[in-house]
């Protein structure tokens, strides 16, 4: 329990209509979640006003209001809160409610197009491995220590974001490591969190049915860094062609990565095979057990994060060494008839298609054929789909269409959509096959002996969701299923 008045801190306030000398028992942005004592904060959201529901929320107890605009009906038991913008007075309060928990623990955000969930599930791993208790909140799982909360979304809704983290303090977390996904940034869902150290990937295609330009999703990334505090570290990839501009204008300390460039933190690729990756990082030389050009970056990252946190260097890369990365990114299984190869990898992006079977063809020794199986997902940008079938019949010997998530679209529409613009010799390709298990099911039919086998979009996702029903479904473990098959 706090007073209105002390989770104000630092809030852009306009006016206030009321006391502000009240408790405040909870702080909500869904007015379903409204309990007696609460403070309900008013937030405009993609699709809906909460502004719309303050009446709701009043009707259910809330006794303090957070809003943009003051409503022209009021209640004189009610305290009504003007503010700037309420999406990042929700983020404030939060911080100041739960008791500003990132000021004591070190939160490190992962963002860009690419790679999220690997940097920062491999920064969860090593820092575990170093014997801190960590806090995890990724697209695949949000973790406290061993303990394993489901995610939803790859950022949490601000109030529940910081009731994560208080979670997470509270639990003995020191460090916690997240993805900041463009929509948290831009809807403010990270406000009121103080970053020790931000991490830039890489940036891409993708989401533009959300910004709807590129130049305005890269703004969107850059804000992430152009808030962080002097104190902290921006860590960036200086390959990335958007790699310096996306530190320009920070506060924070400056660090870079890069595997062709002179940079802070500098890899260089020995040995990429299956077995996995032969570098040398700032001159030391060392192996791991992640595979492909991507995973270097990958890695780069972490190392770069890890050292700028202060850990001894060979401790950090002895550890790194051992480590596999997250679900369903580079995931692999082998038939035991025919030893195909079969990976299940969460691509969904032009550029994360590229990567991965780019790896691919430098991993193959010559005479495997490439089978890959992609869809892209529906009511998202529509733009990638041509791309991603260009590119999967480009870097592929065989290419099956299929459905991913086509959410309320029509399956058969999205598949049109990928196969527009692709040349003959790409169609002779192509087959488009509807039902997503019947497509891995014909991969596997139509492979020979070592060839290999790429289920490319859905990764760690364990559904598919078709007109507002989520189905199980699991790409590894059809693909197990299809190999167990061949060998009946």
């Amino acid at each position: 329990m706090r007073l209105l008045k002390d989770i104000l801190y630092k809030v852009s306030i306009r006016s206030v209509q009321g006391t502000t000398e009240q408790s405040v028992l909870d702080i909500q942005v869904d007015s379903r979640l409204v309990k007696p004592g609460c403070c309900f904060v008013a937030v405009k959201g993609v699709g809906t006003d909460g502004h719309q529901f303050i009446d709701a929320a009043i009707a259910s107890g809330a006794t303090s209001v957070l809003c943009e605009r003051i409503p022209d009906t009021t209640h004189t038991s009610v305290t009504y809160v003007e503010v700037e913008n309420s999406a990042i007075a929700a983020g404030e309060i939060a911080a100041n409610y739960f008791g500003l928990v990132s000021a004591t623990v070190k939160v490190v955000g992962v963002t860009g197009t690419n790679g999220k969930t690997t940097i920062a599930t491999l920064l969860f791993k090593l820092f575990s491995s170093l014997g801190y208790k960590c806090g995890l909140i990724s697209t695949v799982q949000n973790q406290i220590g061993e303990r394993v909360i489901p995610a939803t979304h790859t950022t949490p809704d601000v109030i529940r974001l910081h009731r994560l983290l208080k979670d997470m303090h509270d639990e003995g977390c020191t460090h916690v490591f997240m993805e900041c996904s463009s929509h948290a940034i831009h809807q403010h869902r990270i406000a009121g969190i103080s970053f020790a150290v931000g991490v830039f990937s890489n940036i891409s295609h993708d989401h533009l049915d959300y910004h709807k330009t590129f130049d305005e999703y890269i703004r969107v990334k850059k804000a992430f860094f152009d808030g962080l505090h002097a104190g902290a570290f921006a860590i960036s990839n200086l390959d990335d062609k958007r790699g310096e501009v996306m530190l320009q204008n920070t506060k924070a300390q400056k660090r870079f990565y890069s595997l062709k460039n002179i940079a802070d933190y500098k890899g260089k690729i020995l040995d990429n095979s299956l077995a996995g990756l032969h570098m040398t990082i700032n001159n030391d030389d060392v192996h791991f057990r992640l595979i492909g050009e991507f995973n270097a970056y990958n890695l780069l990252a972490v190392y770069a994060a890890a050292v700028s946190l202060g850990e001894e260097r060979q401790n950090v890369l002895q550890l790194l060494s051992g480590l596999t990365g997250a679900e369903g990114r580079f995931d692999s299984l082998r038939s035991s008839k025919d030893q195909l190869l079969g990976i299940v990898d969460y691509a969904h992006t032009p550029d994360a298609l590229e990567n991965v079977l780019s790896t691919i063809l430098k991993l193959r020794r010559g005479y495997e054929q490439v089978i890959t199986v992609v869809g892209c997902g529906g009511d998202r940008d529509k733009t990638k789909r041509p791309v991603m079938g260009e590119v999967a019949c480009a870097l592929s010997d065989k290419v099956i269409f299929t459905s991913d998530n086509p959410r309320s679209e029509d399956p058969l529409t999205i598949l049109a959509e990928m196969e527009q613009g692709l040349n003959s010799a790409a169609r002779r390709k192509v087959i488009s096959i509807q039902d997503r298990k019947e497509a891995i099911k014909t991969a596997v039919t139509l492979a020979k002996k070592d060839d290999i086998i790429l289920v490319a979009g859905k990764g760690h996702e364990k559904y598919q969701e078709i007109k507002g029903v989520r189905y199980d479904f699991d790409d590894k473990l059809v693909l197990k299923e299809m190999f167990d098959w061949l060998e009946r």
